[in-house]
């Protein structure tokens, strides 16, 4: 008897508009043999069938769904054809790098997968026990149709302990790297450090953002705050800038960007790499009255989760409060959320009540804000109508009036 879980009466309407999720508490009764991974038929109260997806014991999302094609089969086949689909995607969507996104979870329809390429080398996320259970089949497409000579896992993100699985990083197909992996992005050399860095190494759903930077950036003075190893600050200084400041709390990433500065032959007295607390330097920058022609808020996820929503509301509006008060006249302000629970609504909200506390706070009513831009990740991170929850990364791009 194949698997199956029975919803409570109307919990099938989300998956009938074609969300991925069935949660917990939308479960009346599991069939069959079940275990972490098993492939299980999705039916409504009456029996009917809904949806085709894996089973998680242990998560409160019990089921991703990964067809609502009865017909088809959840097999080695079956994975081969998602992934060749998303590679047919970035490769009719992504130039000009070979730093690309290649599979985007429930987007591409992997719920609990990413993978990311850089230059030969695949960096894998497996973020839920269906795709562990099909790793090997996975791994084995991936390199069948990249011919990418280097598989690692970087499956480390906590998200793994609800799904009840350790952490894991290694070598999936050929070695470790021994060195950080350079790629090319719209003309900046990058190093990515695939086995220490932050998520896979490299933030590449900034790509469009970083070369708009990059377009904008010409003889202009640019602060660049949480700067990570530096992604923003390359692309200023290869579109021109007069000067780049830079500022992070991890020396370690810092000094990654200089290196990187010093890989694209960019001149060491255009930039500045300061080693510190970004909310500290803010205040310092204000009392010292500096001005700068674009400043970049692009800071780390404030809300991992609800409940922390109100302390990152905060900290989203204290810093760019702040970076409203160092921009000059005509300066453009780039500012970020990655937290999920801040969607892009109440980020607007946030940013609009920044606006109005930094015009008081500074005496001078005639400061406002245009909104130029709404900015998000590229193509290689592709969003569903039905799935909203992929939209984690929101951005604006400001003028001061």
């Amino acid at each position: 008897m194949q698997a199956s879980i029975t919803l409570k009466a109307g919990k099938e309407r989300p998956l009938l508009r074609r969300h991925p999720w069935v949660y917990s508490n939308a479960i009346e009764r599991v069939d069959g043999k079940i275990y972490p991974g098993a492939t299980v038929q999705v039916l409504a109260h009456d029996g009917k069938f809904v949806a085709k997806g894996l089973y998680s014991p242990t998560s409160q999302i019990r089921v991703r769904v990964l067809t609502w094609d009865e017909a088809k089969t959840i097999d080695h086949a079956f994975f081969k054809e998602r992934i060749s689909k998303a590679l047919a995607h970035r490769a009719q969507w992504i130039k000009n790098t070979n730093a690309i996104r290649l599979i985007f979870g429930e987007s591409d329809g992997l719920p609990g997968l990413v993978v990311d390429q850089y230059a030969d080398t695949l960096v894998c996320q497996f973020l839920f026990v269906g795709m562990e259970h099909w790793k090997e089949a996975i791994v084995q497409a991936l390199v069948q149709q990249t011919a990418c000579k280097t598989v690692v896992e970087r499956s480390d993100a906590a998200v793994r302990a609800r799904e009840g699985l350790e952490p894991q990083i290694g070598a999936l197909h050929g070695q470790m790297p021994g060195a950080p992996i350079n790629v090319n992005e719209c003309g900046v050399l990058y190093s990515v450090d695939v086995v220490h860095g932050h998520k896979t190494g490299f933030y590449i759903d900034q790509r469009d953002s970083r070369h708009l930077l990059s377009e904008l950036s010409k003889d202009k003075e640019v602060l660049n705050m949480f700067c990570y190893t530096g992604g923003f600050s390359l692309a200023a200084l290869k579109g021109g800038a007069k000067h780049v400041t830079s500022v992070d709390s991890s020396g370690e990433a810092l000094a990654m960007a200089q290196r990187q500065m010093l890989l694209n032959g960019f001149d060491e007295s255009r930039a500045t790499w300061i080693d510190s607390d970004a909310f500290a330097v803010l205040t310092q920058l204000r009392k010292e009255e500096k001005q700068f022609d674009i400043v970049v808020l692009d800071p780390p996820k404030f809300a991992p989760s609800s409940h922390h929503l109100d302390k990152a509301l905060r900290a989203y509006k204290e810093i760019n409060r702040a970076g409203m008060q160092l921009l000059k006249p005509g300066g453009l302000l780039f500012t970020f959320s990655c937290s999920g629970a801040v969607d892009s609504a109440l980020f607007e909200r946030t940013i609009a009540m920044a606006s109005a506390e930094a015009m008081a706070h500074s005496g001078n009513t005639s400061m406002d804000f245009r909104l130029m831009q709404r900015l998000s990740s590229g193509a290689d991170h592709p969003l569903l109508t039905s799935f909203p929850e992929g939209d984690y990364l929101k951005g604006l791009l400001l003028q001061r009036l």
